[in-house]
Order: structure tokens, then C-alpha cells, then sequence
């Protein structure tokens, strides 16, 4: 996805989400700020450091879209070498206390192999914040999650978001945001349409699905043109 002049500022300790349709450009976006990718022209900050430092991406915790795992390793080991990798010495107590927190107490000693897709989601999300990362961006947190796991990730974020982190987080569907977020940014083919608080998007006439979603946008276009 090319992306089309992209302008966001992301306040410190707030909920951002980052919502668009399927192939709007969200995950290249992400890839962007946490140095996966390069863009060809602009520039990308982290807590007023280049986000290609070693120092700002110590910063951040991050869950990928499509996260790859070692299924030999058993979900306290997973975590185990992402606390190590982050220099986090006293990493028992912490990744004791993840696993329970994202609902795998039970599942520490079993090989990713055997976890199913929303476990596996649990997992990652775990090792986004192993390090107790000031910047916590997770790129479609919410799918393959049941009902319950939903609720749970959601108190999760709004748990971080009291220590005072700052969460960066994408999504296709508004509903994940609703309660969450502080503000949001909407982006569709590449180009950011909205950015602001949620209630005040709402007032201007955005529903929350995703078919909505798209509706609006070629609403726009069309008023764009017309």
C-alpha cells in the first residue's frame, strides 16, 4: 500500500487507535514508525528521538499482524527470551504475572504448537509488554479473540494506558475503539480522512461497522468531486 502523505501526532499516556478497512494502509503504517520499513520522504519520531535509534525502539513494545513464533517453545519460554532480549533481568515475576493477565496461566508450560489462534494472540500481545515498553503498538490486537478475550485485551489497554503508556493500536472495525480510545485517525487507500476524538466523529456521522466505515468514505469522495 502506497502511502499519501501521512501526518499523526500521538500524545503521550493516550489510546490511539488507528482504524481503516482491510488494505487501508494500517500495517504499513506501523511498519513504518517501528522501523520494519523506510518511507522514501518525511520523518518519523519517537518521544523526540529518530525512530530508527536503538534508544526508540528499546521504547516500544509491538505485536505484529501476522506474529511468528518458535511452536516448539512453551509460552512461558516465548516470553521468557523476549524478556531476556529486552534486558529484563527480573523476568519470572513478570512473565508469571502476563500469562495470567492475558488469561494463560493455565497455558505457560504448553508448546505454542498446541495453543489455538486466540491463545496465540494472547502470547503475543504478552511479549509486546514484557519489557514494560513506554510506546505499546499493536497492529489488529483484537483478532481471532473470543468475546471474552476481547473484554480482557480492552481492560488490558485501558490497564496500561493508567501506568501511563502511550498504545498505538489499528483496526478495521470502530466498535474495538469505542471504548478505549481517547482519539482516533482513520485511514482509507492511503490517506488519513479523520483524525480527532471519537464522540466528535460520531456527531459527524461515521457508524461503527466497517461497512459504515467504507460507506462514509465514498461518501466523501463523492462530495469530494461533486
Amino acid at each position: 500500500m502506497v502511502l499519501n502523505d501521512i501526518n499523526l501526532e500521538i500524545y503521550q499516556g493516550e489510546v490511539f487507535g488507528f482504524l481503516g478497512p482491510n488494505g487501508a494502509g494500517k500495517t504499513t503504517t506501523i511498519k513504518i514508525i517501528t522501523g520494519l520499513l523506510r518511507p522514501n520522504s518525511g520523518k518519523v519520531s519517537i518521544f523526540g528521538m529518530p525512530y530508527d535509534s536503538l534508544k526508540a525502539k528499546q521504547l516500544i513494545g509491538y505485536l505484529p499482524e501476522s506474529p511468528f513464533f518458535y511452536d516448539h517453545l512453551t509460552g512461558y519460554e516465548f516470553l521468557k527470551i523476549h524478556a531476556l532480549l529486552g534486558n529484563c533481568t527480573d523476568y519470572k515475576k513478570k512473565v508469571y504475572e502476563l500469562l495470567e493477565k492475558v488469561g494463560l496461566k493455565r497455558a505457560g508450560n504448553l508448546q505454542l504448537r498446541k495453543y489455538s489462534r486466540g491463545m496465540l494472540q494472547r502470547i503475543g500481545i504478552a511479549q509486546a509488554l514484557i519489557t514494560d515498553p513506554d510506546l505499546i503498538i499493536l497492529d489488529e490486537p483484537l483478532t481471532g479473540l473470543d468475546p471474552i478475550g476481547r473484554k480482557e485485551i480492552k481492560d488490558l489497554i485501558l490497564e496500561q494506558k493508567q501506568k501511563g503508556k502511550t498504545i498505538f493500536f489499528s483496526s478495521h472495525i470502530l466498535p474495538d475503539a469505542e471504548v478505549i480510545c481517547d482519539r482516533i485517525g482513520i485511514i482509507i487507500e492511503g490517506k488519513i480522512m479523520k483524525v480527532g476524538e471519537l464522540k466528535q466523529l460520531l456527531k459527524k456521522g461515521i457508524k461503527t461497522d466497517e461497512i459504515s466505515l467504507e460507506d462514509w468514505f465514498v461518501k466523501q469522495v463523492k462530495e469530494k468531486n461533486a
